[in-house]
Formats: C-alpha cells, sequence, structure tokens
C-alpha cells in the first residue's frame, strides 16, 4: 500500500486561476486541469506520494488536496485515512 495525492473538487479553485499544485508537482503529467470540470486532476499513476502538492495548496490555504492509500493492485482505499510513514517506519496495517 502506497499514498497519492486526491484533489477535492468542491475546494478546488483552480477555476478562479490557482494552479500551484500543477506548477509544483515534481512529476511530469502527474496534476494536471479537467478543463471540463476546471478543477486540478491527479493522475494517479504517475503520483510519486511526495505529497509537495498538499503543502502547496495549504499554504495558499485551499485545503483541497489529500492524500489518500492506494492498494497494491492500484485502487483507491476510502476506508482507509491515509498517513504519511515517518522517515524509517512503514505501514503497520
Amino acid at each position: 500500500m502506497y499514498n497519492v495525492a486526491q484533489v477535492i473538487d468542491e475546494k478546488c479553485v483552480a477555476k478562479k486561476g490557482c494552479r500551484l499544485c500543477i506548477m509544483y508537482c515534481p512529476e511530469a503529467n502527474c496534476l494536471d486541469l479537467n478543463s471540463t470540470k476546471m478543477v486540478a486532476e491527479v493522475n494517479i499513476d504517475r503520483c510519486k506520494g511526495c505529497e509537495l502538492c498538499v503543502v502547496v495548496c495549504n499554504a495558499a490555504k485551499h485545503m483541497a488536496i489529500e492524500m489518500q492509500a492506494v492498494s497494491s493492485t492500484g485502487e483507491l482505499i476510502h476506508h482507509h485515512k491515509a498517513e504519511s510513514a515517518a522517515l524509517g517506519q512503514a505501514y503497520q496495517g
């Protein structure tokens, strides 16, 4: 299991011009603008779980991105609240 970023559409203000998460994501083609919904969107196959988008979004006081657990098969796990492992720790679930 690992964590990936997930955008909370209702909180995302990309339609107002904010694209900070997209600009600061270090992984190419990971975060992009969904031009239909006008919100940021994460490609979970490319997300490395670095949480930089979360930091940038929270610094802008939008709180529109959360980390979410993904199973070894690549599916989002909705019943677990994702937590970051501290340095040297692994998930013990």
